[in-house]
């Protein structure tokens, strides 16, 4: 059977083929004239909004020259200069009680500061404590050691509002024991920590009686040296008789 194909069919298979392309042009002209319509309509509507801005402008720039261009106010009559009088007494009436409001506010400052002179200061307590302060009470708060997981649940029960985790814990652990604020023992695959004792015992201070006692003794003694001055002059002029 021979391949070859006779005049009708090569003309049936381009007719076909011209009809395919014809639709495809069709269809990509009438996407494309959507497009641009849709894009005429987006310009239109920048336009609008540049002229509207454009008027906006303007009618600022306008408002704006004729406040700078007000001109100053003319003398009033008489009758006005009065009334201009009054609210100029009244203004300094309003900053004659601001000023004395001062006054009294810098008096009552000052006072309180003289009567709190005397006084010590008392600081505000921080708003919160921070973890290492946390950690230290809760350790010296213990009798028996505790790990860095044991310290890190009860924290968390204690303080619910605060995220503690259990390594920044062993961390913070880690930094007392380095500072010797706190001791570190290991028992098995476990590590312990317990507070140190810082409380060392204070040096007795001196006692009231002693100055005392000495002022007593130099009393005594000055006494005694006066006694002692009026035998020696006798006991000297009895020699030179």
């Amino acid at each position: 059977m021979s391949d070859t194909k006779t005049p009708t069919e090569l003309t049936s298979q381009y007719t076909a083929q011209v009809v395919a392309d014809l639709e495809r042009n069709a269809k990509e002209q009438e996407r494309i004239s959507a497009e641009m319509e849709a894009l005429q309509e987006q310009l239109n509507a920048l336009r609008h909004d540049h002229a509207v801005l454009t008027n906006l402008q303007q009618a600022l720039g306008a408002t704006a020259a004729l406040v700078d261009a007000d001109p100053e106010p003319a003398a009033a009559p008489s009758v006005p200069r009065q009334k201009t009088s009054a609210k100029s007494a009244e203004g300094k009436r309003v900053r004659t009680r601001k000023t004395d409001t001062k006054k009294a506010d810098a008096g009552k400052a000052a006072a309180a500061r003289t009567s709190g002179a005397g006084k010590p200061v008392v600081e505000a307590p921080s708003a919160q404590p921070t973890l290492i302060d946390l950690i230290r009470r809760y350790l010296t708060e213990q009798r028996e050691p505790r790990s860095a997981a044991e310290v890190s649940t009860a924290l968390t029960q204690t303080h619910p509002d605060r995220r503690i985790q259990t390594n920044v814990v062993r961390t913070t652990l880690e930094n007392l024991v380095a500072k010797s604020h706190a001791h570190r023992a290991k028992q098995g695959t476990s590590v312990f920590y317990t507070a140190v004792d810082a409380e060392t015992p204070s040096a007795p201070a001196p006692s009231a009686e002693q100055p005392t006692k000495a002022k007593a003794e130099t009393k005594a003694k000055a006494e005694t040296k006066v006694k002692a001055e009026p035998k020696a002059k006798e006991a000297a002029g009895t020699d030179s008789d």
